[in-house]
């Protein structure tokens, strides 16, 4: 049977009880997706899914869960309620279908397509399914970018006069890493699915949406070895670094400039850096941790007339719970969120909308 001949059904809320969550990728979806629904009380990680029958075996015994290498088989599952879908991009999209056509609620790791009219039919089917799909931007349950946008809400930076924001890392700045999919642009590799789209979404959920932009895409390490070859060299297509200017709207209706500049081949890079400039004041956002890119971040404030600042963290704000894994604590607010839209059947958020204007700037970013 076909993914897209799966059971179609409209998905509807259970009464009560833990929400019962499958999880399609054994990468980021087992370290990270995986503690995160065990320790949310609202959600019950119930199986594992991957096509190798070996790396799903594996996993499954770690996490002594049940699991499936049908993906068919997963979706005629009628125990599971919903899905987290964390394999590489390119398969995504696929997969996120079938699921919505069985009636299954979402949650999808980005880019969550290769391109925005995707994204679009994603969202069409689920709002005809009746499904929830939360997109894991998941600096939007971040502390300190939850503190920043309080402020922004507040008033405190005044009109936005320019935002710059730079996140320059050195993942893959190692020649002798070896190709995978990230490698490769058809696959949804590249520093612009990796950074740019949770950039792009910061910018959003911070300032206003994109009107336009214009980027330079380069790749710096053009080959990298095979994985089981490794005296053979294979082509790097996908961009490891983007400048990109951009002009966003702000709640006035005003144009705010904007500039981007990411790279995953930065050795010794200042990691992830947000500044705001506005008539009342300078509101700075940082990082330099290239271990954690959670843990790590302080805030900052400057009035006119005034040195920079640091702001003391919100304890309003702050996590339960932490794990040595930085990604672990915002994926799981975020997981929180997610469930509690299911239950109370309401849209997310973020979700395909947002994921639908994050992958537009990429696909303009690549259009040039």
């Amino acid at each position: 049977m076909s993914m897209l001949s799966a059971r179609p059904s409209s998905a509807s809320p259970r009464a009560s009880g833990p929400l019962r969550v499958a999880i399609a990728g054994l990468g980021f979806g087992e370290k990270v997706h995986l503690p995160a629904l065990r320790d949310c009380d609202a959600t019950e990680p119930v199986a594992l899914w991957h096509p190798r029958a070996e790396r799903l075996e594996a996993a499954c015994r770690a996490a002594d869960l049940p699991g499936h290498t049908s993906f068919d088989a997963l979706l005629a599952d009628a125990s599971i309620e919903a899905i987290v879908i964390a394999t590489p991009p390119q398969p995504r999209v696929e997969l996120a279908r079938a699921a919505l056509m069985a009636g299954k609620h979402l949650l999808l790791e980005k880019p969550v397509a290769l391109d925005a009219e995707a994204v679009a039919d994603l969202q069409r089917l689920a709002l005809r399914q009746g499904c929830c799909v939360a997109v894991d931007f998941e600096y939007r349950a971040v502390p300190l970018f939850q503190q920043l946008a309080a402020l922004l809400q507040q008033g405190v930076l005044g009109d936005p006069w320019l935002v710059k924001l730079d996140w320059l890392m050195s993942s893959r700045a190692d020649a002798s890493r070896p190709w995978s999919w990230y490698s490769e642009a058809s696959a949804g590799g590249g520093v612009l699915g990796a950074l740019g789209t949770h950039a792009f979404d910061t910018l959003h959920w911070l300032v206003g949406p994109s009107l336009r932009l214009r980027a330079r895409l380069s790749t710096a390490i053009a080959a990298r070895p095979m994985p089981q070859e490794l005296e053979r060299l294979a082509c790097v297509d996908a961009e490891d670094i983007a400048l990109i200017q951009l002009d966003l709207q702000d709640q006035r209706g005003a144009t705010v400039p904007a500039q981007v500049t990411l790279a995953s081949v930065t050795r010794q890079g200042r990691g992830h850096w947000l500044e705001l400039y506005g008539s009342e004041a300078t509101l700075v956002l940082g990082s330099d941790n290239q271990a954690d890119y959670v843990h790590g971040f302080q805030l900052w404030i400057a009035r006119p007339g005034e040195a920079l600042r640091p702001l003391p963290a919100d304890p309003a704000l702050a996590y339960p719970r932490t794990w040595e894994d930085g990604r672990i604590a915002p994926v799981r607010r975020l997981i929180g969120w997610w469930a509690e839209a299911i239950r109370d059947d309401r849209p997310m958020l973020p979700g395909l909308g947002e994921a639908l204007l994050s992958q537009r700037c990429c696909d303009w970013a690549r259009a040039g």
